[in-house]
């Protein structure tokens, strides 16, 4: 059974958007080169931003999970990392 603590639940709200970035490059951009994809984001933030939003769909989805499970210190842990990227997203969208 999964264990219940915070810190589990920070390196799973950190490590699923990184497999978002992984399968949005792979949905919407997989013609380009990678180098290619990165000189596009740091071209069009905009991109950059709907990328954050898309992958945290998959920690919406986990944090449900563990909510379900009662593995609540576990579910905070990626609602904590959840909330610095959707800061991210935002301050990418408006600052940059």
């Amino acid at each position: 059974m999964v264990k219940d603590n915070y810190i589990l639940g920070v390196f799973i709200g950190l490590a699923l958007p990184f497999l978002g970035f992984i399968g949005f490059y792979e949905w919407k951009f997989s013609l380009f080169s990678v180098q290619e994809f990165l000189n596009l984001l740091n071209q069009q933030k905009s991109i950059l931003s709907a990328m954050i939003s898309v992958s945290l769909l998959l920690n919406g989805a986990m944090l449900t999970f563990f909510f379900q499970k009662e593995k609540d210190k576990t579910a905070k842990g990626i609602f904590f990392t959840t909330c610095v990227y959707a800061v991210a997203a935002i301050a990418i969208k408006w600052f940059l």
